[in-house]
């Protein structure tokens, strides 16, 4: 029996790890459960599971990681609050399950350099793909890591047509049902470019080799291509409910938590090179990841303000990239990677990407 402390429980990664649980409970229990603002819904897990041990906001969280007897904690909060929560649990030793990326992009060294070998399990369904196919050889045999992205709402666009795209327009995911956030970054292909750093960080390989593919099916979650021209692809229906179960329990399956693809119906799945001019959020990534210290949390707190005024309608969606790129460039990282730099580089990053989006009026 694995106890089970989920940390943004009452989003969609936490509710759909509850189902996982609750269909599972000779295998998992619930040991915690922390929210970001929803105290009802929170309330109503608690009684439904069980569970005395819950927290309202991020620093609470991270308390209640140091001190609830958990064998896992899956962090699903969504943004860089969710760093404190991470550090605490690679400290206190129990395994990271890791929806929540932005701690771990933010964080880089600082994450790395706490977290034991095999602590940390990705959640995100790119790379616990990679992590499944990433079994097939040695870490020394691996070529390339080849993420997939299905392009979002407005694959195929050219950047001219993307100027007066609207916030409704950004939401509309072909695939996955995400929040706000998440949704709009997908739509920039954003969330892509924070995942090629992720992807660095988690199995060590250089950003060379590490490409990113557009697959509008979203049935092949990742590959690795291996030294002999093999590669091996993880495919299943889009369905999050299993690397959720992968990282509750891994390297372990759990028996029908997904449903198979259903190779008797005749399908097709396409595969095309990623349009950098109309999405340059990718190579924008890249280049921040290379960078490292303060600059990932730069670019990312930019982001989140930058995301926040297009809904607002004070920036268009072209200039969401846009905003994100004239910050990185203004800043000048600081000589020393601590929670205290990266709290006042996105703090100047925040303040510079109100400036920028003022200004773009």
């Amino acid at each position: 029996m694995r106890r089970v402390l989920i940390l943004g429980s009452t989003g969609s990664i936490g509710t759909q790890a509850l189902d996982v649980i609750e269909a599972n409970c000779d295998r998992f229990a619930v040991a915690g459960l922390a929210a970001g603002s929803n105290r009802a819904l929170l309330e109503q897990q608690a009684a439904r599971f069980g569970v005395t041990e819950t927290a309202l906001g991020a620093a609470d969280a991270e308390q209640l990681v140091r001190d609830v007897d958990a064998d896992v904690v899956l962090n699903g909060i969504t943004g860089s609050v969710g760093l404190g929560p991470t550090l605490a649990a690679l400290e206190t030793g129990r395994t990271l399950a890791l929806a929540n990326k932005e701690s771990l992009i933010v964080g880089g060294s600082l994450v790395t350099s706490l977290a034991a070998p095999g602590q940390i399990v990705p959640v995100d369904s790119e790379h616990s793909a990679i992590a499944q196919a990433m079994r097939a050889g040695e870490h020394a045999e691996v070529r390339r890591l080849v993420l997939t992205a299905s392009g979002g709402p407005f694959r195929g666009r050219r950047r001219s047509e993307l100027a007066d795209v609207t916030p409704a327009q950004a939401l509309a995911h072909p695939t996955w049902d995400m929040g706000v956030v998440v949704t709009t970054n997908s739509a920039t292909l954003v969330n892509k470019g924070l995942e090629v750093i992720e992807a660095h960080l988690l199995f060590g390989i250089d950003y060379d080799r590490i490409d990113v593919v557009v697959h509008p099916q979203s049935v092949v979650h990742s590959m690795v291509e291996f030294v002999d021209g093999s590669t091996i692809a993880q495919a299943s229906p889009p369905d999050m409910r299993l690397p959720i179960s992968l990282g509750l329990d891994w390297p372990h399956r759990v028996a029908g938590v997904g449903a198979p693809i259903d190779w008797s119906r005749a399908t097709a799945w396409t595969f095309e090179p990623l349009d950098v001019e109309a999405f340059p959020a990718v190579a924008l990534a890249s280049r921040v990841g290379r960078a490292g210290a303060t600059y990932p949390a730069v670019f990312n707190a930019a982001n989140e303000q930058a995301v926040a005024a297009f809904h607002a309608g004070a920036l268009t969606f072209p200039g969401i990239v846009e905003t994100i790129e004239r910050v990185v460039d203004a800043h000048d990282a600081p000589a020393e990677l601590t929670r205290e730099s990266l709290g006042e580089a996105e703090t100047w990053a925040r303040a510079a990407a109100d400036r920028a989006i003022a200004a773009a009026r």
